[in-house]
């Protein structure tokens, strides 16, 4: 009997049985070998591996010699980011492109720099002949980021030059990918919702006078219509994702397989994979559905109480998913801030007065407010807990009206900017394969042939 292809048989839990067995390491090796468990200290700082001019993540300071948590500061080449937004925060300008610039090239452009440098872009963004038709509506995934994956590797095919890691080839397929990452992702969605769901088939076209922000509310909405306030906070949230450090996972996975001395369309696709895993860049759909689910539980969405109850059940599993998570709190580094929500929190804010959802703002708040206390009370913490950038952004896409299955991928539209200047760093300092050590704990054993085993 032919077994299905994604069947689970009674066979292979047994077999599973097995490899979990022979797989699970004692967490006391960890500590009796002195291994930096996925690379971090037991304090849960990242070990370090490597040097970088991109990006600065800065949650500490030092007082009389010692480093203490600190509120959160968040560089791009030497500039502050909080400084980036509030030049755009008033103005019309938008800044996702003048940012990519500035991760890619070491400096702020001019506006002549800048005009060229989007019109390259904009002349980029346009897909292979039929690639839509042949590639994205062909078996579309459920998965957003399956579909983005499959359709950076098949680029890989219409692409001339693909194996060619010369620095100038390897710079025009990273700024190719950052105009086309908006397409794949949106027509992908469209292509699933149409055959799966019978949604009505539109693909709009980009507009070349259009920025990245735009282009995306424009090409996902049947009327192509969005208010300057839409786009403006689309573009603070793809600034604020662009970057985050060479330590991030997914990016980590751009420098260790671009390090290999692969092609670009292998290291992006790698990158995404990291990126789709909830514990990276799924976080923010999770803190929608909390809210979601909250919201149908609580009588007063303003009881300090009744919401302090509600995140108590969640800590202790009772709640929710029952994973013991109040999802948006907490970082790896940060502790007292993070400088990205900090900096969404008013833009969002906004957005929530032209929808009328001040009072969904209200609950973030709160929650905000309330989280951090109650997580100290509940937990042995070694540091202070704070919203993380996925806290806000969710709420945010929601009241963009974009669908869920277009959350990750809009972090990825945003985040392949910073994988391109890292990918670009890493091939121009020409360094060995990255080869980490793992230390054997298995001891040595005589070999029995089949005949002898019991």
């Amino acid at each position: 009997m032919t077994t299905r292809f994604y069947e689970i048989t009674p066979e292979l839990l047994s077999l599973s049985d097995k490899c979990a067995k022979a797989s699970k390491i004692d967490p006391e090796f960890y500590t009796k070998y002195d291994v930096k468990r996925g690379l971090r200290d037991i304090n849960g700082k990242g070990v370090l591996v490597g040097l970088t001019e991109i990006s600065d993540v800065c949650a500490t300071k030092t007082i009389n010699g010692e480093l203490v948590p600190a509120n959160g500061e968040l560089y791009y080449r030497g500039y502050n980011i909080k400084d980036i937004i509030h030049g755009l925060k008033d103005s019309n300008h938008f800044g996702f492109e003048e940012s990519t610039y500035l991760l890619l090239f070491g400096k702020l452009p001019d506006q002549q720099e800048l005009n060229e440098f989007t019109s390259l872009l904009s002349g980029y963004r346009t897909l292979p002949t039929s690639f839509v038709r042949d590639i994205i509506m062909k078996a579309p995934s459920k998965d957003m980021m399956n579909t983005l994956a499959r359709s950076v590797l098949t680029l890989y095919s219409y692409d001339e030059r693909a194996n060619d890691t010369s620095f100038s080839n390897v710079l025009r397929q990273c700024l190719q990918l950052i105009s086309l990452f908006p397409l794949l992702s949106v027509y992908g969605y469209q292509a699933y919702k149409h055959y799966h769901d019978g949604a009505s088939l539109f693909i709009h076209s980009p507009k070349p006078e259009f920025s990245t922000a735009e282009n995306i509310l424009h090409i996902l909405r049947s009327d192509s219509s969005f208010t300057p306030l839409e786009a403006k906070l689309l573009d603070i949230a793809l600034i604020i994702h662009m970057e985050h450090g060479g330590g991030n996972n997914s990016t980590f996975t751009t420098h260790l397989v671009s390090s290999s001395g692969t092609d670009t369309y292998s290291v992006i696709a790698a990158s995404l994979g990291s990126l789709k895993g909830p514990k990276h860049g799924g976080a923010n759909i999770k803190v929608v559905q909390m809210i979601e689910d909250m919201k149908a539980k609580l009588k007063d969405w303003s009881d300090e109480e009744e919401v302090g109850n509600y995140l108590r059940a969640l800590l202790h599993k009772e709640a929710f998913d029952h994973a013991g998570l109040i999802y948006g709190m907490g970082h790896a580094v940060y502790s007292l801030s993070d400088p990205r929500a900090e900096i969404f929190r008013s833009f969002v804010q906004r957005l929530s007065k032209e929808k009328g959802q001040d009072k969904e703002f209200a609950l973030y708040s709160l929650v905000e407010q309330l989280a951090p206390k109650i997580i100290a009370d509940e937990r042995k913490m070694y540091k202070g807990v704070c919203p993380n950038v996925d806290f806000y952004s969710g709420f945010a896409y929601s009241m963009l009206n974009l669908p869920l299955e277009l959350y990750t991928p809009i972090f990825a539209i945003a985040r392949i900017a910073g994988w391109s200047a890292h990918r670009m760093e890493e091939i121009a300092g020409n360094g060995k394969i990255m080869r980490p050590a793992y230390k054997n704990i298995q001891e040595h054993l005589e070999y029995v042939p089949m005949p002898q085993r019991d």
